[in-house]
């Protein structure tokens, strides 16, 4: 059992808190881009035994044809559609208190168009009494109204019966594929400044519930792997954590044992699939933190953001604002605050999601392996030919490309070469690449339409061949146009 389960509606309904009364906990991601919020954001679920991806959208205000000046909103209804397109079941969700909206009813009809099959949740059926207006959306033509209270946990039961049995018995989650505990061994490398807690981690890292740990770390010309192995529902999951020692500046590595540790650090970078970078809440993002940030980046590597001592910080920051102002922030505020902060710091990781944890009382440390499966999911991804195509088309459609040079490039087609991490070859009229603005829109835009968090994403230019090549049909059939038009 698995699969991709979407939920879409109208603004304002409860989406989102429907996602996270289902996966059980508040997504505490933050990113500090435009439109973000707004994005798909995806979790791992479960009912019963059953596991499944769920993906959640912003409100779709735009009924189709209708224009608008806000290049957000438009996005959004993008992203929704994009989600109902790659998605195995949708879950639409109404609200019980306002009642059917004509809103409700053109999002129901292109549900119908999408052919997949519709779940419809009436949310905000806090008692009993309300239960009965589900009848009102019997009009939207589907089988099952399913009312439900978010905020109260009335009615989930139910729903997550319907949305399971639904389900495709084939389909495998998005974030987590089968099978995954025959290859090799996801390996971690746990990377950051001395002191800022990274052997704490790996320590609660080992001490999981249903771990078991290899008694006898094996030792590499490289660095110290320690094997992990997790049994979950049956199957392993089996990691090799790469224990670094801290990344000082080189002008403070005073002899040759800390210079080959440094470098030892580093190439566990380079030989790791996700690069688990701890930070310091109560230092900050220091100079060295950018340029070990850097070294991920050159790498090529997942990232997974770890704030270390959060509890401290938060606890520190609370008492001098109150003292202040009086009103102690919340400690929402303070994540936001803080996340948005590390990212305009280390804007070159903007890919990367970020935990906020504390290694001593143990805050947040058992979701860090839940943040590393879903990073790893989001690297895994194989993303269809056409689809790729088609988010690539809207987008150079909207905006032209260029080189670096200055001179305009001219798209054909795209494919995906690589997973772990995610690279596009794109076929181009020139063998240029992009102008670095340019290749970072495009980037945007795919991370917009499938996510790819946690990784960085490589965009490669090539020429079309001239000949032999392997064509789409709209580009040989404009080739055999030009031809019809050179002969008249």
């Amino acid at each position: 059992m698995g699969g991709t389960v979407a939920i879409v509606g109208r603004p304002n309904v409860g989406k989102s808190a429907l996602f996270n009364r289902i996966v059980g906990r508040r997504i505490a991601i933050v990113h500090d881009q435009p439109g973000v919020t707004r994005d798909r954001i995806s979790a791992e679920a479960e009912w019963r035994g059953a596991s499944f991806t769920l993906v959640d959208t912003g409100g779709i205000g735009l009924r189709p044809g209708e224009k608008s000046q806000d290049a957000i909103q438009q996005a959004t209804a993008a992203q929704a559609d994009l989600a109902v397109a790659s998605s195995d079941l949708i879950l639409l969700v109404t609200d019980a208190k306002s009642g059917p909206a004509p809103l409700d009813e053109e999002i129901a009809a292109r549900l119908r168009q999408s052919g997949k099959p519709v779940v419809v949740a009436m949310n905000k059926a806090d008692t009993p009494a309300r239960d009965e207006a589900a009848i009102d959306f019997a009009p939207l033509g589907f089988e099952d109204v399913f009312p439900v209270s978010a905020l109260h946990g009335r009615g989930l039961p139910e729903l997550m019966d319907a949305l399971v049995s639904r389900l495709p018995e084939d389909a495998e989650p998005a974030s987590f594929q089968a099978g995954e505990a025959d290859e090799e061994p996801l390996k971690l490398a746990i990377v950051g400044r001395p002191n800022v807690g990274k052997s704490s981690i790996l320590n609660a890292l080992v001490r999981s519930e249903r771990v078991v740990v290899s008694p006898a770390p094996g030792t590499t010309r490289d660095s110290v792997d320690v094997p992990l192995e997790i049994a979950s529902e049956g199957r392993k999951e089996r990691y090799i954590l790469i224990d670094t020692a801290g990344m000082r500046k080189r002008r403070r590595v005073k002899d040759s044992i800390e210079f080959y540790s440094l470098r030892r650090a580093e190439k566990a970078i380079e030989r790791a699939d996700i690069a688990v970078f701890v930070l310091d809440a109560e230092a900050g993002v220091l100079e060295q933190d950018k340029k070990i940030g850097g070294k991920i980046v050159e790498a090529r590597k997942g990232c997974v953001l770890v704030v270390n001592k959060w509890d401290l910080y938060a606890e520190a920051t609370r008492r001098a604002v109150e003292s202040q102002s009086g009103r102690a922030k919340s400690e929402e505020e303070l994540l936001e605050e803080f996340g948005r902060w590390v990212q305009r710091k280390l804007f070159f990781l903007d890919y990367a999601p970020a935990l906020f944890v504390s290694a001593k009382s143990g805050l947040n440390l058992s979701r860090l392996l839940e943040a590393v499966r879903y990073v790893a999911g989001q690297m895994r991804q194989k993303i269809p030919t056409a689809v790729l195509n088609r988010v690539l088309r809207e987008a150079i459609d909207r905006r032209q490309p260029s080189s670096g040079s200055g001179k305009p490039l001219k798209f054909f087609y795209a494919t995906q070469v690589k997973q772990m991490p995610p690279a596009f070859l794109l076929f181009l009229n020139r063998a240029e690449p992009f102008a670095k603005q340019y290749e970072k829109y495009l980037v945007g835009e795919l991370r917009k339409a499938f996510g790819f968090e946690g990784c960085p994403i490589t965009l490669i230019p090539r020429a079309r061949p001239k000949k032999g090549g392997a064509l789409p049909k709209e580009g040989r059939g404009a080739k055999a146009a030009r031809g019809r038009k050179g002969r008249k």
